[in-house]
């Protein structure tokens, strides 16, 4: 444990040098293709880094921050775009380096009034409950219901995911003394999969997702099949990578090829986002393609089909 300990600190070492280096050359370069190039061996490092770690609590953050987002936000510095690409003010070097790698993003404009900056000591208090109950659960598992234990899989997922990255958030707001935008929105409450993936589920990795996937991908299929039609392979493209990059962390973690499961499941998920709402880019309503009742029998089937 040692030696996973020293490799641990050479890995952050290392992607912190790194991003010095970006930061720099992000103040003597502007974005385009120079930068791109500039940028690109940091992007691979970070790919590499995470395959010097092996135990398990110290991979997957690592590889989720440095392999997952650090690579699309500095590609998003690349284009002068995304959370590292503030003007007004520059991020210094110190929030440079947060903002690269951790699932935050400063709060520069006003809230969102349906989005909840900041949670309650209640909240995060019950979920920690929910999540403590685990260790019993699990131990009795073969006298539960197993659809129960799957849906314990998904809660407690969920309240280990949002409880770790809120700790997270915490300590860098202490540290730098702004204020971040939310990373999730309660997703129990999603009204829909649009909602849940959209609005509620890992924001920070949708507000990326969406810089670096879809309005490029949207922005090109424009031209190729016309406003309306063009979200449908953003929509696409933006789940199959979301795919990818799980399929990558948990490569990482178990050090096995993947079972491209994973990557079905979000294709699945895109498919279903895609056809179920188009926005047309010079309308301000939602075209239904499949009936209510429909929309939840696609969507439960994609997720039974891939579970099996």
């Amino acid at each position: 444990m040692e030696g996973e300990i020293q490799r641990f600190i050479m890995v952050w070492a290392s992607a912190m040098l790194a991003l010095c280096y970006c930061h720099t050359i992000g103040r003597i370069t502007k974005p385009g293709k120079s930068r791109f190039l500039a940028f690109l061996p940091v992007v691979l490092l970070f790919l590499y880094l995470p395959l010097n770690l092996h135990a398990v609590f110290l991979v997957g953050p690592t590889s989720f921050f440095l392999s997952w987002l650090a690579p699309f936000r500095i590609l998003l510095f690349a284009a002068g775009k995304g959370p590292l690409s503030s003007t007004s003010p520059a991020l210094s070097l110190q929030q440079f380096l947060l903002v690269s790698c951790l699932p935050i993003k400063i709060r520069r404009n006003k809230p969102d009034p349906s989005l909840k900056t900041h949670k309650s000591p209640l909240n995060y208090s019950v979920k920690s409950l929910i999540f403590a109950t685990a260790v019993p659960i699990f131990q009795n598992k073969e006298k539960i219901n197993p659809n129960l234990i799957k849906l314990s899989y998904c809660v407690y997922l969920y309240c280990a995911l949002e409880l770790f990255l809120a700790m997270i958030a915490a300590m860098a707001r202490a540290w730098l003394g702004v204020e971040f935008e939310p990373q999730f929105n309660e997703p129990y409450l999603a009204t829909s999969i649009q909602d849940f993936w959209g609005r509620r589920w890992n924001l920070m990795v949708t507000s990326t997702l969406h810089a670096t996937v879809y309005d490029p991908v949207r922005k090109v299929s424009t031209r190729v099949f016309g406003s309306k039609l063009a979200p449908l392979p953003a929509v696409v493209a933006t789940f199959l990578v979301s795919g990818l990059m799980h399929e990558l962390i948990f490569f990482y973690i178990g050090r096995k090829p993947p079972n491209w499961e994973l990557t079905c499941f979000f294709v699945l998920h895109g498919r279903h986002r895609a056809f179920r709402n188009i926005r047309p880019s010079s309308a301000r309503i939602e075209v239904d393609f499949l009936p209510k009742s429909l929309d939840i029998k696609v969507c439960t089937s994609d997720v039974l089909l891939v579970a099996r």
